[in-house]
């Protein structure tokens, strides 16, 4: 009979044993996996084409496993916008790689359509091809939630069918309208999404409007983790790049330029965003326009210039958002505004540190700093507001009746006709 300790010796030895069979066995199945990449564009790629339906081959085919597309150096034709999934990464090889919209294309409906709708009976069908994205309005409903977006699935005559219910009735003698207008890129309920070293090229004078909340050059919603970086959006008729509906968004090291609307645009409800080290200039309206419920973000570092209206414009519930060292300069408004709302909705708790904000007005005049609602713990520290001979920003901060006071702390203000800060009887 054995003894107890030589009992004990077998039992470690076997459990010993077992232990490394059970981590052979783990290792056969469960490998260590390398991830995949496709390339795209060119004879030498996975996949030569250099268009968008090249490039939607490639996601889709890492749709399961997740990985990276690459796209190589050349100029891709992009007939309808390039979707992003989940887990995967779109990278180019820098400005040479350049994603340009096609011309558009638009006709009138001549039906009423209507709400649920899936299809749609127009003048005159030429140039839609399925697959396309498109837009619907009419003169009372064209933007933001009340524009309709979908993908066309099939064209019979004049009749254009699509894969996404119409969201309002569009009347067809009130301008009812359906045009390809749509992004270049886009994010859809996806996350974990990384795009980076493009060029976005819009081709904005061969292309319509894209209405800003379902469109962009970059246009992501309702997903969360995307990341925007060393991405040149340019020329895109609409806005540049546009979140809604979001989280963990960064938008980094990129350049918007030339868009038909606003350079960068978070809302509806998007926090965590992330905006820094960006350039972002000679937009038609602002250059980054902050709207509803963009809350406990960053905006750092960026350059904002030669804008339509404003630099920034922040307002309905942006709280709890820092911006620091931005260079602010040239727009053709005010600097920065926080538009009017009520106290309950007021842009609060936001904090300025270390900008400079200097010689904007340049259109029709304007302010460095334009407060036109009651924000509470609003904080304005160690900026420079700075306006120049021959320059039209005509006070450093002006707050208007509806306005509150903000906390000043050691800002630089030089040269402006009309003083460092006008009070237009603001609230304590």
């Amino acid at each position: 009979m054995k003894t107890l300790g030589t009992i004990l010796l077998l039992f470690v030895h076997f459990f010993t044993i077992a232990q490394k069979d059970k981590s052979t066995s783990d290792a056969l199945v469960s490998p260590q996996i390398k991830e995949q990449v496709i390339s795209v564009g060119g004879p030498n790629a996975d996949i030569a084409g250099f268009n968008n339906q090249s490039i939607q081959f490639a996601i889709d085919a890492l749709a399961n496993t997740g990985g990276t597309v690459k796209l190589n150096p050349g100029n891709y034709e992009i007939t309808a916008p390039i979707r992003m999934r989940s887990n995967i990464h779109l990278v180019g090889a820098g400005e040479q790689t350049i994603l340009k919209k096609t011309a558009g294309v638009q006709t009138r409906f001549i039906v009423d359509a209507d709400y649920g709708e899936l299809k749609l009976t127009v003048e005159n069908s030429n140039g839609f091809d399925i697959g396309m994205k498109v837009q619907i309005t009419d003169e009372d409903q064209n933007s933001c939630w009340d524009v309709s977006t979908a993908y066309i699935t099939d064209i019979q005559d004049n009749v254009i069918y699509i894969d996404d219910y119409l969201v309002r009735d569009y009347r067809a003698d009130r301008e009812g309208l359906v045009s390809n207008a749509s992004s270049v890129i886009e994010v859809i309920g996806a996350e974990n999404v990384g795009i980076s070293n493009l060029t976005a090229d819009g081709n904005r004078p061969e292309n319509y409007k894209a209405d800003g909340c379902n469109s962009a050059g970059v246009y992501i919603f309702k997903s969360k983790k995307v990341s925007v970086d060393h991405v040149h959006v340019k020329d895109f008729f609409g806005e540049g790049i546009s979140w809604q509906i979001t989280e963990n968004v960064t938008i980094r090291n990129c350049e918007i330029s030339g868009s038909g609307n606003t350079g960068l645009h978070p809302g509806t409800g998007s926090p965590f965003s992330v905006i820094e080290n960006n350039n972002v200039h000679h937009n038609e309206v602002d250059g980054l326009f902050i709207c509803w419920r963009v809350y406990q973000s960053m905006v750092r570092d960026n350059q904002f210039h030669h804008n339509g209206r404003f630099g920034i414009c922040t307002g309905h519930k942006d709280t709890d958002v820092v911006f620091d060292g931005n260079h602010v300069y040239e727009n053709g408004n005010d600097g920065i505004n926080l538009r009017g709302e009520r106290e309950a909705n007021a842009p609060h708790r936001n904090t300025f540190t270390n900008n400079i904000i200097e010689n904007n007005g340049t259109k029709a005049g304007g302010y460095g700093f334009s407060i036109n609602s009651p924000a509470k713990d609003l904080v304005l520290k160690n900026n420079v507001f700075r306006n120049e001979k021959q320059h039209k920003q005509k006070a450093a901060i002006y707050i208007y009746q509806n306005g509150s006071k903000p906390i000043l702390e050691n800002n630089e203000v030089i040269g402006h006709a009309q003083g460092d800060v006008v009070v237009e009887n603001a609230k304590e």
